[in-house]
């Protein structure tokens, strides 16, 4: 059994942060990671360049049963630091949109940092390091025994840094879950975030062979509302506008969608209420065209402005400013970009990441109930909760 200081199982952003800490402080740091590579979901992420941060980054941003318990670690570890030490390597990045920071080239830039950083705080990482038990090493004491296919290991602090079931074909499992149940601690239902939705087959033959119109629109759910883009696929709906929805939505609920947020669409239609145009070419100066006439097809079959009473033309604009759609279920953890849920803050010290009812073991990243919005927000998490962690363990 090798003696360490500290295990951090994942190699994920959050890991690989808590890692580069905890060595930077005399920590003697081993990382295991399953997968043959580290940082696997860094290298796709933002489309291949990396979406590390975001500028706007508040505790508003993220989703969780406990919506104060990432304040401490957000404020303790910023976006202002994360970009100090990509500047510090001199990686170029951009800011694309409302705060979204992407590098320049490849998101492999970062990989190479954070690893850069590993080697020279001293951390040795270990891939294709599948874990097959975790007990305390002996009987009343505080250390752990962590064993895997090849060797075991024995050490004072266990970080906890495997992500959650998002994406498996990049080698997502449910391995924290199961251990944070091992030593007793309560899990908030994991559950698909960021993630496109299907539609029932009624509303699909009508939308899918639209499919790759996009359009700039408002969507809300739950209170929550957003105001991006809106993809038509082949199976439903996704776009950022969506993607973002999505982790407030629920079975069984709707979506409101405003198709004309620049728009009252009453008074719209009021204006030219008079007029020999039919509703679905009018409405195609707004809206792709295709859409509108698919979009009447469903809601309002199409004739001229003129045929419309003002009650008609009321029903028509309440549709297109509050279109009601309700999903007929997500894509999954196959397309969810995150995962809602996790390891209820409840049991962490919001201070540390510690869990409270066992000393020495951190749960850190996606793994804990701490979900952030799109566009950065849950990488700052990995960078903050991988930090305070660091200066604990």
């Amino acid at each position: 059994m090798t003696k360490t200081d500290v295990i951090v199982i994942g190699g994920g952003a959050a890991g690989l942060f808590c890692a580069i800490e905890s060595g930077k402080r005399g920590r003697q740091t081993i990382v295991l990671e399953h997968a043959g590579q580290i940082g696997k979901k860094i290298a796709i992420s933002g489309g291949g360049r990396c979406n590390f941060t975001n500028l706007n980054t508040t505790a508003d941003n993220f989703i969780s049963e406990n919506p104060h318990f990432c304040k401490s670690a957000l404020a303790r570890y910023t976006p202002a630091d994360f970009v100090a030490l990509v500047e510090k390597h001199g990686i170029p990045y951009h800011e694309k949109k409302l705060g979204q920071l992407f590098c320049d080239d490849s998101s492999r830039r970062i990989i190479e940092m954070l690893l850069l950083e590993a080697g020279n705080a001293g951390v040795e990482i270990k891939c294709g390091s599948t874990v097959r038990s975790i007990g305390r090493s002996e009987p009343g004491t505080s250390a752990f025994a962590v064993k895997t296919d090849a060797e075991g290991f024995v050490a004072q602090s266990l970080v906890i840094a495997t992500g959650g079931l998002s994406i498996p074909p990049l080698g997502a499992t449910d391995f924290g879950y199961g251990l944070a149940r091992q030593f007793g601690l309560s899990i908030v239902e994991p559950r698909p975030a960021l993630v496109p939705f299907t539609l029932s087959p009624a509303v699909l033959r009508e939308f899918a062979p639209l499919s790759g119109i996009s359009l700039d629109v408002t969507v809300a759910c739950q209170g929550k509302e957003f105001r991006e883009n809106i993809l038509i696929t082949h199976r439903g709906l996704s776009g950022p506008a969506i993607l973002q929805v999505s982790s407030y939505w629920r079975p069984g609920l709707s979506l409101s969608i405003n198709l004309l947020p620049n728009h009252d669409a009453f008074e719209l239609l009021r204006e030219h209420e008079n007029r020999d145009i039919s509703l679905a070419s009018f409405l195609g100066q707004f809206l792709p065209r295709r859409f509108a006439a698919a979009w009447c097809a469903l809601y309002s079959p199409s004739r001229p402005l003129k045929h419309y009473t003002p009650a008609q033309l009321a029903d028509v604009a309440h549709k297109l400013n509050r279109w009601q759609v309700t999903p007929s279920g997500t894509e999954g953890f196959k397309k969810a970009e995150v995962t809602a849920g996790g390891v209820a803050t409840t049991e962490l010290s919001s201070q540390t990441m510690e869990t409270k009812k066992v000393p020495g073991l951190y749960f850190i990243g996606e793994v804990v109930d701490v979900t952030g919005h799109l566009g950065g927000y849950n990488f700052q998490w990995a960078w903050a909760s991988g930090f305070v962690a660091g200066q604990s363990v």
